[in-house]
């Protein structure tokens, strides 16, 4: 007779669970490694199947020869106005104060592309955000600069030296006319939509690994807040793809991510060798269990991280020239500078997408004193941004590093008069710019156009699954085969690539 105890299915069951608190409990105790920004999005339903075909999927070659290897994507939470930045309408000066009918254009509200790209989540009679009648004039003056001639207002003195590097889409729009448009322009989907993964977890799911030591997918400065978590997220991609917020300081760059004082490297080696035995055993009765797989590999790249985090955003390395060309010497932007010397750092060493956010959660959203407030904050990026592409271009990397700059929404050409408003602008997301540099987009280049008022992005236009399908074209991957097999995928989802960007 065997002597082998057999456990009931519930027995069995309990058993896993308490394996499972125990590996949980180890892992705290043995070198405090829980890193909560990699292991709190383990809850997620995702499968084990889902998580080996993401395995197969990073394996797998490129779907097509790259232009770039990694991306810093920079968003400005809030919507910063496209009329007062990258395309200066001189038309809303001209016809100042005027309603849309007043003026010899056609009235941008009748215009058929206003319900076919408009989708409020209030009932369309009561929403009047981005139909306020009387135009506001532009707020600053503007020019053209370098050999592209390019127009760019006069906030942006230090971006302006660059422009003959950037690419400016200024046909870009979406749908949702409140900030959840935050979220929709990093996953692609309305919020009355299901919720897809984010443009970063895709490309951190598409691409294989330059440093094992550092994580594919890092986000500087956010996300901006709870409920901005799915523009970072990876949902049903599986924990791994979700992007990991790290903190601008050496000593304490992830929470619990410091070897505790006196425990050394080849005696934490053997605690998380311990912890990856157990949970192999553990794996082994429960292969489905997708949450003890991520927590396991969150685990290995603790320990990897340890060393190659501090060090890659310790910025105190730096020549005191590279860190006053991002601005770090001037308190009006050092907190924009330091997270983007620190994304250069981290894609030089091997990380494939860094998601910047110069600025606090909704900074950029004026709907009053929009003068005052852009004003301030175009000063807060302006030189940091531009020393950015600058360091880039001459560390050689300008070429392999996409950089998008980029915004949830433009403001309305009207002037916005809820509440008595007499000096800003509403949401507006029938139109507005986005700019690209390097990594095999255009240089000095302008692609499509808003109407003479700003309000409608000409054309089709581009949803912003479009420049989604763009980046990850550049860094050779075909975003319709991108999928899941148990995930179907809408075509809005996919996008279209911009090939009239590409160089």
């Amino acid at each position: 007779m065997s002597l082998r105890h057999r456990t009931s299915p519930d027995e069995a069951s309990n058993e896993c669970g308490c394996r499972r608190r125990f590996l949980f409990d180890c892992g705290l105790g043995f070198g405090s490694l829980a890193l909560a920004s990699l292991l709190a999005t383990d809850a997620t339903g995702t499968t084990a199947d889902q998580e080996r075909e993401s395995d197969a999927h990073e394996r797998s070659p490129l779907h097509h020869a790259p232009r770039a290897k990694s991306v810093i994507w920079v968003f400005l939470s809030g919507g910063y106005s496209h009329v007062e930045t990258f395309d200066p309408k001189p038309a809303l000066n001209t016809y100042a104060g005027m309603t849309f009918d007043k003026t010899p254009f056609e009235n941008p509200v009748d215009s058929p592309l206003h319900k076919k790209r408009f989708r409020s989540v209030a009932a369309e009679e009561i929403n009047v955000r981005d139909v306020y009648p009387i135009i506001y004039p532009m707020q600053v003056g503007f020019r053209r600069h370098g050999e592209s001639g390019i127009e760019m207002t006069d906030w942006w003195p230090h971006l302006a030296k660059q422009i003959d590097r950037l690419c400016f889409v200024r046909n870009c729009w979406t749908t949702d006319n409140d900030h959840a448009a935050e979220n929709q322009f990093h996953t692609g989907r309305h919020r009355l939509d299901e919720t897809q993964p984010s443009i970063g977890s895709w490309a951190d799911y598409g691409l294989g690994s330059l440093n094992d030591n550092l994580p594919k997918y890092v986000v500087l400065g956010g996300p901006t807040r709870a409920d901005t978590r799915a523009s970072i997220d990876a949902y049903y991609l599986g924990p791994r793809h979700t992007g990991v917020p790290l903190a601008l300081d050496p000593n304490a760059p992830l929470p619990f991510g410091v070897r505790p004082a006196g425990r050394s490297e080849s005696a934490q080696r053997q605690e998380f060798d311990l912890i990856e035995r157990l949970g192999r055993i553990a794996q082994r009765q429960t292969p489905e269990d997708a949450e003890l797989e991520a927590r396991l590999r969150a685990y290995e790249l603790a320990f990897r991280m340890q060393s190659a985090v501090p060090e890659g955003i310790d910025l105190a390395s730096e020549t005191a020239e590279t860190r006053a060309l991002y601005g770090l010497d001037r308190p009006e932007t050092e907190t924009a500078g330091n997270r983007l010397l620190a994304a250069r750092r981290l894609v030089e060493r091997g990380v494939r997408f860094v998601q910047v956010y110069p600025s606090g959660y909704g900074a950029w959203d004026s709907h009053q004193k929009l003068k005052e407030n852009h004003e301030k904050l175009c000063t807060s990026v302006d030189r940091p941004i531009a020393g950015l592409i600058e360091d880039l271009s001459r560390r050689g990397l300008l070429d392999e590093t996409l950089v998008v700059f980029c915004t949830e929404f433009g403001r309305t050409p009207g002037l916005e008069q809820r509440s008595g408003g007499v000096d800003g602008r509403d949401h507006h997301p029938n139109g507005f710019t986005i700019w690209l540099a390097g990594g095999g987009t255009k240089k000095g280049h302008v692609h499509g156009e808003t109407d003479e008022l700003g309000y409608h992005a000409l054309g089709d236009g581009h949803y912003v699954t479009d420049l989604h399908a763009t980046v990850l074209h550049l860094l050779g991957l075909d975003n319709r085969r991108l999928v899941l097999p148990d995930r179907r995928r809408l075509e809005i989802d996919h996008g279209r690539v911009i090939d009239e960007i590409l160089a």
